[in-house]
């Protein structure tokens, strides 16, 4: 589909100002972003892929950033992403906890290679563990934990202060690799065994009780201190040689906040976001917009190129 005038010029003026051509790359979150859904499925869009593609193979990195775990991303997208390019794909996971490599191995599978992480310390475990033990005493147990440990293979583990509800939790949460009971010190000794390199506290709170503990709102994510998808954006272009500054960034959450650190900020979907590129930023309706952007990056590629 070709973009509109004004959007392509956008564009234009981008890579004519810009240093893309050379020492760009593309970040780009996936739910909302880079996915489609369709009767309850999930896949790469057609047009993100091909955009995607297109810059992959003309040395253009490109690299995922997202919430998921690694396993999860292995497991639901490994196929769909090992056919953009022979080549291993940077992936951005944890919110910024972990960063790793995905690698096609045969025809349709992928596998996971970690390059760095940025788990919670003991003291960090031990805020959280105390928020929790007081959201129990004060009567506060409708709550889940999703527990990310360091080791990535683990996948991710969710505690619950009811037993009689694990059947249900598991039927629910289907990418939990366990679910678990036995008390608050179970989760501590969990914790501290496996470490952390992200932790969510699914509470069910009142808005004005949510201030009244340690972490503010028990429902965000908990990850080390200063470790956000921005500072896993710039470790990966540390890791990998490529200018954040120069390089295109698309998301559609106020997560996705690595949107301000790059030279063209795509925010895909209907969410305001605030993130401003430093050079443009460009609101599109969906992922096939969006994938189009890159082609159109790709085509301006092999002008430069030639």
């Amino acid at each position: 589909m070709k973009l509109p005038r004004d959007i392509a010029d956008r564009v234009l003026t981008f890579h004519e100002r810009s240093d893309f051509a050379r020492k760009g790359g593309v970040i780009t979150d996936l739910d909302g972003t880079a996915l489609l859904e369709e009767s309850g499925r999930l896949s790469v869009a057609l047009a993100v892929e091909a955009g995607l593609k297109a810059l992959a193979d003309m040395g253009r990195p490109v690299v995922i950033n997202t919430l998921r775990f690694p396993l999860n991303v292995i497991k639901t997208f490994g196929r769909a992403w090992s056919e953009i390019t022979d080549e291993p794909i940077p992936l951005i996971s944890l919110n910024g906890s972990v960063l790793g490599r995905l690698t096609p191995v045969g025809e349709h599978e992928v596998e996971f290679t970690e390059l760095e992480a940025a788990p919670l310390t003991p003291e960090e475990i031990q805020s959280v563990i105390s928020s929790i033990e007081s959201m129990l005493t004060d009567g506060l147990t409708n709550l889940l934990v999703f527990h990310y440990p360091c080791d990535w293979r683990l996948g991710e583990l969710i505690w619950t202060p009811h037993s009689e509800r694990i059947d249900e939790i598991r039927s629910r949460y289907t990418s939990a690799s366990e679910v678990f009971c036995r008390g608050l010190e179970r989760l501590d000794r969990c914790l501290r065994t496996h470490g952390a390199c992200m932790l969510s506290i699914l509470a069910d709170l009142p808005e004005d009780r949510r201030m009244a503990y340690q972490h503010g709102n028990p429902s965000r994510f908990v990850t080390h201190r200063g470790v956000d998808k921005l500072a896993g954006a710039r470790l990966a272009a540390e890791r990998l040689g490529f200018a954040l500054e120069h390089s295109v960034g698309a998301g559609d959450t106020r997560m996705d906040n690595f949107l301000s650190g790059v030279g063209l900020s795509l925010h895909v979907g209907q969410t305001d976001l605030p993130f401003q590129g430093l050079f443009d930023t460009i609101r599109l309706p969906d992922p096939a917009a969006m994938g189009n952007v890159l082609f159109e990056l790709s085509g301006l590629q092999v002008i430069a190129e030639t």
